[in-house]
């Protein structure tokens, strides 16, 4: 189309996106809602206009035409204020910044309902270029609640659709705008008010957007971690993901696959874990008390550490785990002050070791260079079917912006043994001889699962049946296996005759799972 005529139409246009409107009707709606024009024609051109609520020819009583098909010459209906909506907001894409998603809303201020008429325009905006045009919706439609009906003679054929008149109402003369004429040995017409105040702009101050700095998209430091239950709402078989960079790129997706074709997103991550390595050793300590042994000394990637109280910790603050980077290896403590050194540095103390069970898999020392990841909300877990426990997949891990072939992505292949399922480790191996030599040897079990109630008599079994795995070990090697159903194991002379034990040996028990299988072993020295 050549002829058309676009004079009077003011505004500008940030952006625009045409969506799948396939029509020009379909594409211009948006716009004429947003900038507040009309499309009319006009002797063959099609004429673009912008509202002004101007009123143009005056249509006085005697100028009507009577028609049959009226109730009078002309009809002025006032819909009700029900019909009206009080409240407006505008979901838009902010422009001059990052084109984040935004939403401004006007009200009336007599309004009182809770309820918010949205829409949503393909558009980008300015804040006060939001405003102003939820600000005309919401007094156009007040406005638009007076309707007119009326015929005029042939005569008048020069006044057409989205042209503004006047006309005579009680109380003088108000503005209507045609929105529909139809011909015939009248014209017949119908009109919505309006007001010329509608379209002023809003005196709203634009507010200076600046864009965020541009972060490079960089490899994260993926870390799988296969832990305990910690707070017993997580699925136990299900591995946690946790990651890292400096600068932190953004969210982070976390995709999946059997091979490494045909990934699929699994988890996003949208805050960065607290990582860090740790610059002194940490040697084995005894659990459930504090130790107040050397400071582990820890240099973070990013983020902040802070003390907190001792009772704090007990209810569960300041959790962390350390480990040598692999999935399954973690030990889970606390700690009660976290002091800054230098930056990004800090001295942790008053640790409370092998939290969560993992007394039982606590090495003799952890070494510098022991990866350290805080327990927080950062850390998520993926989805993984029961089916998948112990199966290796593919896992390409980056910044979500970008798709997951990426150089900036990680490539990692991972499988989990579920350590949510594993039984903790016996406590309170005690041995006694009888006079004839036999050995018994008792324990007392934990659980993994609601183990802090003090109410119940004894903690719950957590597994299908209760049974456990003892081994006797002389000189370090394998002599005997047993399996036993209850906290106690008999060893009698004779037995240890057929073993060929003569001297000092060692007695080892797991609780065993029937889905996980044996947990830590608890071992005891016997000495001959």
């Amino acid at each position: 189309m050549a002829d058309y005529d676009v004079s009077k139409l003011y505004g500008l246009v940030h952006g625009y996106v045409a969506g799948t409107a396939d029509t020009a009707r379909g594409r211009l709606q948006p716009l004429m809602l947003a900038y507040g024009f009309d499309a009319v024609e006009r002797e063959g051109r099609l004429v673009f206009r912008t509202r002004d609520g101007q009123a143009g020819p005056v249509i006085d009583t005697d100028r009507l035409a009577v028609s049959r098909e009226a109730e009078s010459d002309l009809v002025t209906v006032r819909a009700p204020m029900a019909e009206v909506a009080g409240r407006l907001r505008l979901n838009f894409t902010e422009a001059d910044g990052d084109f984040d998603a935004r939403a401004e809303e006007a009200i009336f201020p007599d309004e009182t309902t809770t309820s918010v008429a949205q829409s949503e325009l393909p558009l980008v905006l300015t804040r006060r270029e939001a405003r102003s045009i939820v600000e005309r919706w919401l007094a156009e439609s007040r406005v638009a609640r007076d309707t007119a009906q009326f015929a005029l003679p042939p005569s008048d054929l020069g006044i057409r659709a989205g042209d503004v008149v006047a006309l005579p109402v009680k109380g003088g003369m108000a503005n209507y705008r045609i929105d529909r004429v139809e011909q015939a040995e009248f014209q017949m017409l119908e009109a919505v008010r309006v007001e010329p105040e509608t379209y002023a702009h809003s005196d709203a101050v634009e507010t200076v957007v600046r864009p965020k700095a541009f972060v490079a998209p960089v490899p994260v430091d993926p870390i799988f971690l296969d832990l305990p239950l910690l707070s017993g709402s997580e699925e136990p078989h299900v591995p946690h993901v946790a990651a890292t960079a400096r600068p932190w790129p953004g969210t982070v997706a976390v995709y999946s696959a059997t091979s490494d074709d045909g990934y699929a997103l699994n988890r996003l991550l949208p805050a960065a874990a607290i990582v860090g390595t740790t610059e002194t050793p940490m040697y084995k300590a005894m659990p459930g008390v504090v130790d107040r042994g050397g400071l582990l000394r820890v240099k973070l990637v990013s983020g902040d550490l802070s003390s907190a109280g001792l009772l704090e910790v007990l209810n569960g603050a300041n959790g962390a785990v350390i480990g040598d980077g692999s999935s399954a290896n973690w030990e889970v403590f606390q700690f009660t002050s976290a002091t800054l050194v230098a930056e990004r540095t800090y001295d942790l103390g008053g640790r409370l070791r092998g939290q969560a069970g993992t007394d039982g898999i606590m090495p003799d020392v952890w070494p510098t260079g022991s990866v350290l990841v805080i327990l927080n909300s950062a850390l998520q877990q993926i989805d993984l079917a029961q089916s998948e426990r112990g199966l290796a997949r593919h896992y390409r891990i980056g910044p979500a912006q970008r798709s997951f072939d990426d150089p900036s992505y990680t490539h990692l292949i991972e499988a989990f043994d579920g350590i949510g399922l594993r039984p903790y480790a016996p406590v309170h191996l005690r041995a006694v001889t009888d006079v004839g030599g036999d050995l018994s040897v008792s324990w007392i079990r934990r659980t993994r699962e609601d183990g802090d109630s003090w109410q119940s008599a004894e903690v719950p079994l957590a597994e299908e049946s209760e049974q456990y795995l003892v081994r006797v070990f002389a000189d370090q090697s394998l002599v005997r296996e047993a399996s036993v159903t209850s906290p106690l194991f008999g060893y009698s002379a004779a037995a240890r005759t057929a073993d060929g034990i003569v001297g000092p040996y060692e007695i080892a028990v797991a609780q065993v799972s029937d889905r996980f299988g044996p947990g830590p072993f608890r071992r005891i020295m016997i000495n001959v």
